[in-house]
């Protein structure tokens, strides 16, 4: 009777292992699933310096206004963008060409 259920228990860790390894490859989650790479990414480049300008714009008129805080997250919000849009505009300067001109 022991000699079953080892035989049992045997059979089943190598029909699971099988089963493991037979999964078909597309079926896996990749790994780094949600990154994004930075190859993949575009930047509309002008509508972030629009946002930019305007942020700075909004930091201008709220210190003049005494809202010395909200005008130094608005500046801090546009410092953000500003190293986003330097970010971009490197990585498509530093970005492989197809045909080496």
């Amino acid at each position: 009777m022991t000699k079953r259920f080892s035989a049992l228990a045997v059979s089943a860790a190598i029909a699971g292992g099988l089963f493991v390894t037979s999964v078909p490859a597309h079926a896996a989650t990749p790994a780094g699933h949600g990154v994004v790479s930075k190859a993949a990414v575009t930047c509309n480049k002008n509508q972030m310096r629009q946002q930019i300008a305007n942020l700075k714009a909004k930091a201008a008129q709220l210190k003049h206004l005494g809202e010395n805080e909200a005008a130094r997250k608005a500046l801090a919000e546009a410092a953000a963008i500003q190293r986003k849009l330097d970010a971009c505009i490197k990585a498509e300067d530093e970005a492989a060409k197809p045909f080496p001109g």
